[in-house]
């Protein structure tokens, strides 16, 4: 059994989180779980990732790997010689489609195939204008004094 969770009441607290519920949400909804081609992601650094697939019997010519705003999409498709004839087919070559939501700001820095496992490497870079700065004060002495109005009269008081 599956619990829904219900995000409405956080909406009305809070202002652009809209693209993490929908992560939520989408995650709550994964029926199925394509597990081919098996895969590794690693923190190699403080803002720096590793995913890893293992991809056996595909040929750079037969590999994709593409990035979308905030999606890495890793896709392969094996070109089959009709005249092939397998006696035995233990290593899959089936075409595949691997979607990866990446978090905002971070790049496909490169990509690499050796030994049957395809290496991309990721990296997280926050530009100038929304990493944090240090706004300095400055004591400034010659502002000027607030002048309080004075109200004169020649009529005394009795």
């Amino acid at each position: 059994m599956r619990t829904a969770f219900d995000f409405s009441p956080l909406f009305r607290s809070t202002v652009g989180f809209d693209r993490i519920f929908d992560l939520l949400d989408n995650a709550q909804r994964v029926s199925t779980i394509d597990n081919w081609p098996p895969y590794d992601i690693i923190k190699t650094g403080e803002d720096q990732y590793r995913v890893t697939l293992a991809v056996a019997g595909f040929g750079e010519n037969e590999l994709s790997v593409t990035q979308e705003r905030n999606l890495l999409l890793v896709s392969g498709e094996k070109a089959v010689g009709e005249d092939t004839q397998y006696l035995h087919r233990g290593i899959a070559g089936r075409s595949f489609q691997r979607r990866f939501e990446l978090a905002d700001h971070v790049r496909v820095a490169g990509a690499n195939l050796a030994n049957g496992l395809l290496t991309i490497e990721l990296k997280r870079e926050i530009p100038e204008a929304m990493k944090p700065r240090r706004i300095d004060i400055k004591a400034d002495l010659s502002l000027p004094k607030a002048d309080t109005p004075k109200i004169e009269s020649d009529v005394k008081a009795a």
